[in-house]
């Protein structure tokens, strides 16, 4: 990083003749964002309601809960954001984009979160009458703040159009970071994983209304985040300290069983990490390689069916073998590398829809065979439609991963003990995906990704690399597998489909890769948590989740193609301006030797 002399401007230094979108004076405008912010966190004290039918306690003076402690984080960082505008030393870092954006989002981010639980007091408990005064003070305290960022100025006034993208957007340019010490650069990244930690941890414990809110918040101060430019700036810190924002994420996961009181939001955690573990190898096939798989989660079924026959079950055809946890789980993984190569050679010559087309029906060949392996209509393997149940816990050097454990006053109950187990394994899986990426045969899958012709041109290998990419990924997903079976005690082969209902299947496994980021690590992570969790937070999607992702990955693909955790390169190809300043020689993303656009 380099230190800039130039002393940016702050956006109450803007242009007098330029004017907001509503016609008040700047010092009137800014005033109504800081007192709106100030006025919506004060009403959390006061309750909003006389009953306490509502989900949280609404009714008591002086001690937010529920929804209102969604309020009250919403209006503080309001009130952080206008305060930086004013140029308040020590928050000049929060608007390092030197825009407004940032400002009309955080207040829109009060405004929703509150008329949605001021909305759903009346609906639930039938009608306004169930308000208290607070109720009146917090729907009217959380619009001044709204008059205010919308009254503010814009650089782009040309147009309505470009004046309203200015209110959500990220500048074109940011300036660069100055140079700042090492030890407060990784101060900041623990820092950033705690509250990484304490947001995830709040909202996988949330339920109905609560949750709908936190999604309020989380997405309007993420948006906010990012058209300030501190999303950029966090990119460029982790670049420079990779290591230790590895090791500090890695530790963050650790610690997310002993935030929880309940086993079963460790059974969430461990069924995300699984889905991300699957979803980080498909990314190597379809991320870097540039191969559209469609069949991909028939890899994780042969890993899951293979540690069954061999884990010890009494439904098992191999009843009598019992193989410890590693041997368990080299098998299942070797069986999926088996399978892949099996698929891959015969089909790897093909390209694009041919490919996919391919490949969903290898998938859907998984699924019909494991499905009549039952002994009647084929081999008796599986056990058919029943699959194979009452798959014995793990037991690993005496450590039984089916019985609670007291750990440091912490009682680690089964889930929780196969979530730690998977965080292991996602770190084997995150290193050889580094180490793969960053080698020889890595550049090699990007250049056929980018162009397959001009790579063989060059002298690459065509086939043979990309049917490395296809074992590779194989084995990671069958390595989940192999755990994914030990944790809901059975496999059967329903879940193994295209599409269905809830993950794993292809479809969202495809969707986890695209919306996360292809190319990344931290991406398809990402997709996965999402993915997992909004099915089983909110009831009404459960039913129509393939409609609700479609529309998703639809707007995704007009405003953000280059997925929510951009790769460098992709975001480069996707647009022209919106880059971090930075000097040429320094590296932002996952892939290797990519440096500032135009390099």
């Amino acid at each position: 990083m380099t230190e800039t002399t130039e002393t940016p401007k702050t956006p109450a230094a803007a242009p007098a003749e330029q004017r907001g979108l509503i016609p008040l004076p700047l010092a009137a405008a800014r005033a109504l964002l800081l007192v709106g912010g100030i006025a919506t966190t004060a009403s959390t004290f006061l309750p909003w309601t006389w009953t306490s039918d509502f989900p949280g306690d609404l009714t008591v003076n002086g001690y937010p809960g529920g929804l209102q402690i969604l309020t009250l984080v919403a209006g503080l960082i309001t009130v952080l954001f206008a305060l930086a505008s004013y140029g308040v030393r020590g928050l000049g870092w929060l608007l390092p984009a030197r825009n407004n954006a940032p400002l009309v989002l955080t207040a829109l981010s009060g405004f929703a979160v509150t008329w949605y639980t001021v909305l759903t007091i009346a609906g639930e408990l039938g009608g306004i009458v169930n308000w208290e005064p607070g109720t009146y003070i917090a729907a009217v305290a959380s619009l001044l703040p709204v008059i205010g960022a919308l009254a503010l100025p814009q650089d782009a006034t040309d147009t309505t159009k470009e004046a309203l993208k200015a209110y959500i957007a990220k500048p074109d340019r940011i300036p660069a970071p100055q140079a700042t010490a090492p030890w407060i650069q990784r101060l900041a990244i623990t820092i950033i994983a705690a509250l990484a930690l304490t947001v995830f941890a709040y909202g996988i414990d949330a339920e109905d209304e609560l949750f709908i809110g936190f999604l309020i918040v989380v997405v309007f101060t993420s948006w906010a985040l990012h058209s300030a430019g501190l999303f950029d700036r966090f990119s460029h810190l982790t670049a420079t300290n990779r290591s230790f924002a590895l090791a500090m994420g890695f530790v963050a996961a650790i610690a997310f069983p002993f935030t929880q009181t309940n086993d079963h939001y460790a059974n969430l955690g461990v069924n995300i990490l699984i889905f991300g573990t699957v979803a980080l190898g498909l990314n190597i096939v379809v991320g870097l390689a540039g191969l559209l798989d469609l069949g991909y989660v028939a890899f994780l079924g042969v890993g899951a069916y293979t540690a069954a026959l061999v884990s010890g079950s009494e439904f098992s055809k191999f009843s009598g073998v019992q193989f410890p946890f590693w041997a368990a789980a080299l098998t299942g993984a070797a069986a999926s590398l088996v399978f892949g190569v099996l698929i891959g050679a015969p089909t790897l010559r093909l390209r694009g829809d041919y490919l996919a087309i391919v490949t969903l029906g290898f998938g859907e060949i998984f699924r019909i065979a494991v499905n009549n392996m039952d002994g009647v209509s084929g081999p008796d393997i599986t056990n058919g439609p029943n699959g194979i149940p009452s798959i014995p816990d793990l037991s690993f050097f005496g450590f039984n991963f089916g019985d609670s454990h007291d750990i440091a006053g912490f009682t680690i109950g089964r889930f929780a003990n196969y979530y730690l187990l998977m965080v292991l394994i996602m770190a084997l899986v995150i290193t050889i995906y580094r180490r793969a990426s960053d080698s020889r045969i890595g550049r090699s899958w990007i250049a056929i990704r980018e162009d397959e012709t001009a790579a063989t041109a060059m002298g690459i290998n065509g086939f043979r690399v990309k049917l490395i990419a296809f074992a590779l990924g194989a084995t990671l997903a069958g390595l989940a597998g192999t755990v994914s079976a030990h944790v809901t005690y059975s496999v059967v082969p329903n879940p193994y489909q295209f599409a269905g209902a809830a993950p794993p299947n292809s479809a969202f496994l495809l969707a986890a890769v695209v919306l996360g980021g292809m190319g990344t690590v931290s991406g398809p992570f990402l997709g996965a948590a999402l993915l997992y969790l909004l099915p089983e937070k909110l009831v009404a999607l459960q039913d129509k989740s393939l409609l609700a992702f479609g529309i998703a990955l639809i707007l995704l693909m007009r405003f953000r193609p280059e997925g929510i955790i951009p790769n460098r390169r992709r975001q480069l190809e996707f647009h022209e301006t919106g880059q971090l300043d930075v000097p040429e020689t320094t590296t932002l993303t996952d892939e290797p030797a990519i440096t500032k656009a135009g390099a």
